[in-house]
């Protein structure tokens, strides 16, 4: 089957747009990370009404560091972003459940997809945008 590929090659300020918006999510999400290994004072004062028990924390961010390597790879990349979407929704679901505030981790997975539209052509094959 051919392909018309009329995807124009990544200019180095849209390559490094990509960079930039991929690494806010990316941040967000290794910190996060780092507090569910952590386990900072206080912290299960905020867990538990999330509905998590702190004995679920280290499992949460091993999914959640295993989810961003697999994003940061390039090669990976569009399943990191998939498993990230993932995580992000459960998030964004959890927060919705309590009455919290809920953008946070639609901004990040806005951001995460995004980042990668503006860095890899085959992504912006696939989603066409056109003005």
């Amino acid at each position: 089957m051919e392909t018309d590929s009329t995807v124009a090659p990544v200019s180095k300020r849209m390559l490094w747009a990509g960079y930039i918006a991929s690494a806010l999510p990316v941040l967000l999400l290794i910190f996060s990370a780092g507090g569910k290994f952590f386990k900072p004072e206080g912290m299960e004062a905020n867990v538990e009404p999330l509905g998590w028990k702190m004995s679920q924390m280290t499992g949460l961010g091993i999914v959640e560091i295993a989810c961003v390597i697999i994003f940061l790879i390039p090669r990976t990349a569009v399943l990191g972003a998939i498993l990230l979407t993932a995580y992000l929704g459960g998030a964004t679901a959890t927060h919705v459940r309590i009455g919290d505030p809920f953008f946070i981790p639609i901004i990040a997975g806005v951001l995460i997809w995004l980042g990668l539209y503006l860095r890899d052509p085959r992504v912006r094959e696939l989603i066409p945008l056109r003005g």
